[in-house]
């Protein structure tokens, strides 16, 4: 049941909803229907909206709910498998600027977070704010040793207002999840959750300061793209400091071109920048909007890109970030029936799946994206439309995924304005095969290999008992859920080959090292520690686990 506490604010939504013409929402939850005889009484909304779109008329109308109720419209405008293409594109432009709070006020956060008055943390510190948003705003300083900087101060009072706002976001959640027709597919409590950890993720400073610091060091060389240092002395959870840089927003095209910047090179090196971020580093800038994404207007000869922003940030497990990858790379080579029997063999869609008519879905998703010039096809649109005719194969979209696809529109969107004629493609491939030849090389096999290594030879003597003891298991009866022979068959199989691979690696590394001293030290010469070298390496091929046809 609703708070009582909670009713006002719960009408105040449905009127702004109703003054916005809105009415398909509130026709979706029966229990608002009768609110409709009340929109004569409504005062008309700001702007005319006669001939506006749903989509703008959404937009709007969650601009004047209040920042929250934007937080969730930039939430879905990343749903695509939720939310139909028209809106998603214009809830894309919501912009999260509100008033700035007394700079006296901001200037007494940070002193109370850096424990110490302001005049001794920095030469100085301008009380007028650089930027403003729902949860924090910006201020300039400068340090004692000269150096420029800024720092991002949460608004005073801001998590007892999310909570706040985030009861009343559940409730809404909870009365479309029991009302709305096709709550089953709109999933409203998803998209709660996932506004309430957006705005946990940004509550924390702390954590973006640390996630600042590793994008840093991932383009540690500053050549492509140029992360802004931060200075943990004069941060904490409540304020992050950070180096203060200077350029132009992505879209300032005007700019860009005065400065003489090569505006092509500087979109293949977004794009390039994007593929390094997904799938060489894992961890790339979830929010990539042109206000984050700043040009650097020094740097003719050699342009590059300064990331602003680390308040969300994204990652993908390691399974998922290589049926990805081949996935790109068979969408790139139009090997449709590989592309359906990766969604399968990823486990994103149940294996009962027809792999024949899930590979003539995706063709006749794609073929006609092929008849353009290369340089007129979007990978963003065409994945979002993979997604969406997969969803009728039962395709379970991860979390992580949607983040990724949103980020892909951003990147693509930002390298099209800057070079309308960019072929994405021919700059995409090369580099997405190099991160993967590098990734997954004999060298980077053989270095994983090591690494687990210890923790295979630790596990090792319990392996057998293990699969004793769920044999025993399922023959008392104990253990029904595993008593397909089938299953028993392949864990026999997985526990032989990992007793193989941990014997036949233990004695291939033994044969190598002893192959290396002996052909150190033997006076006789290198070949008797060459026949061992050779031996330990074929050791190492028999002991390896063999492919399953």
């Amino acid at each position: 049941m609703t708070p009582f506490r909670l009713a006002p604010r719960l009408f105040r939504v449905v009127a702004v909803l109703l003054k916005y013409q809105l009415d398909e929402v509130i026709e979706g939850a029966r229990l608002y229907r009768p609110l409709k005889l009340l929109t004569p009484l409504l005062p008309g909304p700001a702007v005319d909206t006669r001939g506006l779109s749903r989509g703008v008329r959404l937009r709007l109308a969650l601009t004047e709910l209040g920042p929250i109720f934007v937080k969730a419209g930039q939430v879905l405008s990343t749903r695509r498998d939720l939310v139909p293409p028209d809106i998603a594109d214009d809830l894309a432009l919501l912009q999260d600027q509100v008033p700035p709070f007394p700079g006296a006020e901001a200037r007494a956060i940070v002193e109370r977070e850096l424990r110490a008055p302001v005049t001794t943390l920095f030469a100085a510190f301008d009380e007028t704010a650089l930027a403003s948003a729902s949860i924090a705003q910006v201020h300039a300083a400068t340090l004692h040793d000269g150096r420029e900087v800024v720092l991002k101060v949460l608004r005073p009072g801001i998590d007892r207002r999310i909570a706040r706002d985030i009861d009343l976001l559940r409730s809404l959640g909870e009365l479309a999840q029991r009302w709305h027709p096709a709550a089953d597919k709109i999933r409203p409590m998803e998209v709660v959750a996932e506004v309430e950890k957006m705005l946990e993720n940004e509550l924390d400073l702390q954590r973006e300061g640390a996630s600042a610091s590793l994008l840093r060091r991932n383009f540690a060389s500053g050549v492509d793209l140029y992360v802004p240092e931060v200075h943990w002395d004069f941060s904490t959870q409540g304020v992050l400091t950070l180096e203060r840089v200077r350029g132009v927003s992505a879209d300032d095209i005007v700019a860009i071109d005065a400065a003489g910047l090569d505006r092509k090179a500087l979109a293949a090196k977004g794009v390039r920048l994007f593929y390094e971020q997904v799938f060489r580093d894992n961890f790339f800038h979830a929010d990539a909007h042109p206000g984050n994404i700043w040009v650097d207007t020094t740097r003719v000869d050699e342009p590059r890109f300064i990331a602003l922003d680390f308040g969300i940030m994204g990652s993908l497990p390691e399974a998922d970030q290589y049926w990805l990858a081949e996935n790109f790379i068979a969408l790139f080579e139009r090997d449709y029936a590989r592309i359906a029997q990766l969604h399968v063999a990823a486990g994103w869609m149940p294996s009962h799946v027809r792999v024949d008519e899930l590979e003539a879905a995706v063709r006749t998703v794609c073929e006609p994206y092929f008849t353009r010039p290369l340089s007129q096809i979007s990978i963003a649109d065409l994945v979002v439309k993979l997604f969406r005719t997969a969803q009728r194969f039962e395709l379970t979209l991860q979390p992580q995924l949607i983040l990724l696809q949103k980020t892909l529109l951003n990147i693509e969107g930002v390298g099209r304005l800057l070079d309308p004629d960019i072929d994405i493609w021919a700059v995409a491939h090369p580099v997405l095969r190099r991160i993967l030849r590098e990734r997954y090389s004999v060298r980077a096999t053989l270095r994983d290999v090591r690494r687990r290594l210890p923790d295979w030879i630790r596990t090792a003597p319990r392996a057998p008992e293990l699969l004793r003891d769920a044999l025993l298991q399922v023959a008392s009866g104990q253990r029904r859920d595993v008593a397909d022979p089938l299953a028993l068959a392949v864990a026999r199989d997985d526990a032989r080959r990992m007793r193989r691979l941990i014997a036949c690696g233990l004695l291939g590394a033994t044969l190598l090292i002893c192959g290396a001293l002996v052909g150190t030290l033997a006076p006789r010469g290198v070949w008797p520690g060459i026949a061992a070298a050779v031996v330990g390496v074929l050791v190492f091929v028999v002991g390896w686990p063999r492919r399953v046809r």
